[in-house]
């Protein structure tokens, strides 16, 4: 893979191992965040800083992002010194989670200014950003994705899903309804079994041999809920966002989603008991507190 420069906006939690990732594999790296500390952990790593999202599309003409919500995607890209701003930029890739309108509105925007859009967002936590094991739900015209397929393979395992932006965005919120409520029905069998008096260990050996297995019972219990650290590295409000989105896209297209609206309710609950920047296995500590019983080993 030819050897060039790239640019990358959002350097967060999962931006700045996802960018780290293009600086070693030998790429020129052009970052832009709102954060001094973030934009100076990724010089240290040899990225080149930029003054504004504008600057980066200025330097590079192959951008990423990896932003929080919708809105800021918005700003970002098409706001004042956004990347629609940029002389240079041809092709943006957005790894954030923003539902198919808002990617709609960004695609037709950019696409007017003859930058192409990737609606590109990615699943496997923190983990998957830092050994690129991600999987990366694509959407955009195929002559354009057969242009960025090599560089996504960076970040993980890439699937094409379309032509049209929007369309790996419903990918993604499909994903991420049923991970929150992995989480959330988990817990809930987990807290009745405890306080019933069985070893929640033991819970987790039998659900993960038997039917009942799933993410949560095979990752988030033992790694950050049975050692009561819940530092899984996914925050309740970027949860809560996600799965509020999905349902507001499924009731826009007629889908009824009688069970999505429970798990976006307890999201809403762990969201005001814990704040957005709890981890999103704090839906446990919800119903811990509930049922008067805590789930550890």
């Amino acid at each position: 893979m030819a050897q060039e420069t790239y640019g990358f906006i959002g350097v967060g939690k999962m931006g700045a191992p996802m960018s780290a990732r293009l600086i070693n594999a030998g790429h020129k790296v052009v970052v832009f965040d709102t954060s001094n500390a973030a934009l100076a952990s990724m010089e240290k790593l040899g990225a080149q800083r930029a003054a504004s999202p504008a600057d980066v599309a200025n330097k590079a003409k192959t951008l990423f992002l990896s932003l929080p919500n919708p809105d800021i995607v918005h700003m970002a890209t098409l706001g004042a010194d956004g990347v629609v701003a940029g002389a240079r930029v041809k092709r943006v890739a957005d790894f954030s989670t923003i539902g198919p309108r808002m990617a709609g509105i960004v695609a037709k925007s950019l696409g007017e200014r003859n930058i192409a859009y990737v609606d590109a967002p990615v699943s496997g936590g923190l983990k998957g950003a830092r050994e690129g094991t991600l999987a990366v739900m694509v959407s955009c015209p195929k002559s354009v994705f057969v242009e960025m397929e090599a560089i996504l393979k960076t970040f993980g395992k890439v699937f094409h899903l379309g032509e049209g932006a929007g369309q790996a965005q419903t990918m993604k919120l499909a994903n991420n309804l049923l991970s929150a409520a992995a989480v959330a029905l988990t817990s809930e069998a987990m807290v009745m079994g405890v306080k019933a008096g069985l070893n929640p260990k033991v819970m987790l050996d039998v659900i993960n041999a038997g039917s009942g297995r799933n993410s949560a019972s095979q990752d988030k219990f033992p790694k950050s809920i049975l050692p009561g650290t819940f530092d899984f590295g996914f925050a309740t409000g970027l949860s809560y966002k996600d799965v509020k989105l999905c349902i507001d896209e499924a009731e826009a297209m007629g889908v009824p989603m009688v069970c999505g609206a429970a798990v976006r309710q307890m999201l809403a609950v762990t969201n005001a008991m814990y704040g957005a920047d709890s981890d999103f296995t704090s839906i446990c500590k919800v119903i811990e507190s509930w049922a008067g019983v805590e789930v550890r080993g």
